[in-house]
């Protein structure tokens, strides 16, 4: 979940991929590996986000905890981890059709 939470940050933001690849300091081609999950992030990288869009690593870190405990409280957290993730990517749709 660690990919989606960093690709909604900049659509969040709305920033192109060559926007944030820049001032992250990184390839366009690494930011896309980022985002699609290929590659996971360093935590260097995880502070340059940080400091880019001034919100804690810790928070950027909330959506994507990967909880290996198969408890049923657990599985909810995950689950409704996922359904923010999935709401805020279909804000971002929505926004983006009616800003073109």
């Amino acid at each position: 979940m660690l990919n989606r939470a960093l690709k909604l940050l900049r659509t969040f933001h709305q920033l192109s991929q060559v926007e944030l690849a820049r001032r992250l300091e990184i390839s366009n081609s690494y930011l896309s590996e980022l985002e699609t999950g290929a590659k996971t992030p360093s935590v260097e990288i995880l502070e340059q986000y940080s400091v880019v869009f001034k919100l804690p690593a810790s928070s950027i870190l909330l959506f994507s905890e990967q909880l290996e405990s198969t408890s049923l409280g657990n599985k909810l957290k995950i689950k409704a981890a996922d359904k923010v993730l999935k709401l805020l990517e279909w804000v971002a749709e929505k926004e983006a059709i009616v800003n073109d």
